[in-house]
């Protein structure tokens, strides 16, 4: 959509595009997206824009340091990436 290309390049953000039929390239925004949306977005009201982003900073700060995920052997995103390069 030319309207939408022109507002990202206008506020200097690349556009993630690749050839036709990859989706690989957002397979993991889409997975973080979607669990933002279940565990985040569905499950609370917000009175104002303002309350909404104070919430949802709140949220990706519990998201990389105290949610634990099976994929990353039961540690969270931060403790993951600490634990890998240690073990580096």
């Amino acid at each position: 959509m030319k309207k939408y290309r022109h507002t990202l390049e206008k506020r200097g953000i690349t556009q993630s595009m690749s050839r036709k039929g990859n989706c690989y390239d957002n397979a993991v925004i889409e997975n973080f997206f979607g669990i933002l949306k279940s565990e985040f977005l569905y499950l609370k009201e917000f009175e104002s824009v303002e309350h909404f982003k104070l919430e949802l900073e709140k949220y990706i700060k519990y998201y990389n340091h105290k949610r634990i995920k099976a994929k990353l052997n039961g540690m969270s995103p931060i403790q993951y990436r600490v634990h890998a390069q240690h073990a580096a």
